[in-house]
């Protein structure tokens, strides 16, 4: 088999993406780590589950939503959890199933550490994007998402974060 290596641009464009998306990584945890105590991840297991229905979701789902591994999940709402910000409940309708439910506290963190956040990201990203680029970053974003998600025709999906067993 031959190695298809990218071409220059291809190369500069995926250098390019890997150190916007370490770069801003490293900004947004920063910033929530000093105003919040905590990471990106665990902000947004908490954002995820305001955003929910009654602020719950199977364990499941939120991993998948967060395109993290189950383990990484029950870690971060492990933490979570001894902060008071969320709590676990049995699943209803699947007694092996979890669900974890944003808590009061967890609720008051997020609003007060929301707008820092909104305005990290706004600083970083979308003060720098004019609205077409937006546009295209969402695009490119999805298109990528998709081409991921969508695997190769007969896999079963077992290598989909969210469905591995550990990280």
């Amino acid at each position: 088999m031959t190695t298809r290596w990218l071409s220059p641009a291809e190369q500069r464009a995926w250098r390019s993406y890997i150190s916007a998306a370490s770069l801003l990584e490293d900004t947004i945890d920063r910033q929530l780590q000093a105003e919040a105590g905590m990471p990106h991840l665990y902000y947004s297991v908490l954002a995820m589950l305001s955003e929910a229905p009654d602020r719950r979701l199977r364990m499941t789902e939120l991993a998948e939503i967060l395109k993290i591994t189950r383990s990484r999940l029950t870690y971060a709402v492990t933490r979570l959890e001894k902060d008071g910000a969320v709590r676990r409940e049995g699943c209803p309708t699947d007694k092996r199933g979890h669900v974890a439910v944003l808590t009061d506290e967890g609720m008051a963190v997020l609003e007060r550490t929301a707008s820092g956040h909104v305005e990290t990201v706004r600083a970083a990203v979308f003060e720098h994007l004019t609205p077409e680029q937006v546009a295209q970053l969402e695009e490119i974003s999805a298109s990528i998402t998709r081409a991921i998600q969508g695997g190769k025709p007969g896999a079963t999906g077992e290598d989909l974060p969210w469905r591995r067993r550990s990280s």
